[in-house]
């Protein structure tokens, strides 16, 4: 969902190397809307300051609007949600986006 082209690549690969210690699964890279949601979720607040320098509130802000479940964490959802609506005056939901399962269809 994220402007990949204005990311710069070196920065990805940085994130990725910090905050993925698993490996991805199969032969498909990880989307740098996935890398930069775990740094989003992990990272201390240096790495905040920097997300902000690098990628700007508006680009990390439409980031949380199109998150998937389980990318950041509640705690980090609520300092996020707080900062870029403050920044940018978009509106973020209250809570991030869950998992919904029908059990009727398991």
């Amino acid at each position: 969902m994220m402007k990949h082209d204005i990311i710069p690549a070196d920065f990805l690969k940085e994130l990725e190397r910090r905050f993925f210690w698993w490996q991805s699964i199969g032969n498909a890279p990880r989307g740098s809307d996935r890398i930069v949601a775990q740094a989003m979720s992990l990272g201390s607040f240096d790495d905040v300051r920097w997300l902000e320098t690098v990628i700007g509130p508006n680009l990390l802000a439409q980031l949380m609007l199109h998150a998937e479940p389980g990318w950041i964490s509640d705690r980090s959802w609520e300092f996020w949600r707080g900062r870029l609506t403050l920044a940018t005056g978009l509106p973020i939901p209250e809570t991030p986006p869950r998992r919904s399962f029908d059990a009727e269809a398991l």
